[in-house]
C-alpha cells in the first residue's frame, strides 16, 4: 500500500484520536450514511469482512441493528488495528487484523465483503488497485460485495481524490464477475448537494441465494 497514504492516516489519527476525521470522514453522519447504504447489500449481515476498517465504526453502527453480525475488519494502518483491538477486546464477535489490500488475500468464510472509502485517495495506480481490490473482494465472499467510490457525475473534482464512471465500473463488474449487479447512484450524504458518490454491490450467483 502507498506509504504516504499511510502516514496521512497515522497523522490524522494522532491529531483527531477515535472520531470519523482520524478516518477522513467530514461527520458522524455521513460516515454512518455510507454505512447504511453499504448495509443494504443484504436484509442481514451475518458476517462480514470491512475492508479499510479503520477504527472499526462500521462494526458500532452495525451492532445496532445486528447485534450478532460476526465482524472482521482489516486495514494497513497498525494504529488503528491495535486502538481497535483494545477498544473491542471484550466482544467475541469481532477481530481486526494488519492487512494490505496489494499482497495479502482476504479470509474466506464470511458472506459478505465491504470496503468504504478505500479507493478515493488518489495515486500512481488508482484503476489497477481498485479492479484488483474489487476482484479479491468477489474471490473472498460467499455471498455478495459492496463498495463504494467517487463519481464523474460531479461539477467539481478534488485534486487529491479519485473519480471513477460508475457506468464503467458497473460494466466491469457485471461481464467478469457476476449477473447479479446494482449499482446506487441515489442517495445523498450530505443535504442540499447532489450525489457525488456511489455504490456498488455484486452477488454471487447461487440458486439457493435470493438477496437482497
Amino acid at each position: 500500500m502507498n506509504e504516504d497514504i499511510k502516514k496521512h492516516y497515522q497523522q490524522l489519527f494522532a491529531q483527531h484520536g477515535d472520531s470519523p476525521d482520524a478516518v477522513q470522514y467530514s461527520d458522524r453522519i455521513t460516515q454512518f450514511k455510507r454505512f447504511e447504504v453499504l448495509s443494504q447489500v443484504a436484509h442481514k449481515l451475518n458476517s462480514v469482512v470491512d475492508i479499510g476498517c479503520g477504527l472499526g465504526h462500521f462494526y458500532e453502527y452495525l451492532k445496532e441493528g445486528q447485534p450478532d453480525v460476526k465482524y472482521l475488519g482489516l486495514d494497513f494502518v497498525d494504529e488503528f488495528i491495535e486502538a481497535s483491538k483494545t477498544k473491542y477486546a471484550d466482544n467475541e464477535r469481532t477481530s481486526f487484523k494488519q492487512f494490505d489490500l496489494t499482497k495479502d488475500v482476504i479470509p474466506a468464510g464470511y458472506d459478505y465483503v465491504v470496503l468504504s472509502g478505500v479507493f478515493n485517495n488518489k495515486s500512481s495506480n488508482n484503476k489497477e488497485f481498485m479492479l484488483n481490490g474489487i476482484n479479491s473482494m468477489f474471490n473472498a465472499c460467499t455471498k455478495g460485495i459492496a463498495f463504494n467510490a467517487m463519481s464523474t457525475y460531479v461539477d467539481f473534482q478534488a485534486d487529491n481524490l479519485y473519480y471513477t464512471d460508475p457506468l464503467e465500473i458497473f460494466d466491469y463488474c457485471k461481464r467478469n464477475l457476476s449477473r447479479k449487479v446494482t449499482l446506487r447512484h441515489d442517495y445523498l450524504v450530505k443535504e442540499n448537494s447532489i450525489p457525488f458518490e456511489y455504490c456498488i454491490y455484486v452477488y454471487k450467483c447461487l440458486s439457493n441465494l435470493h438477496q437482497p
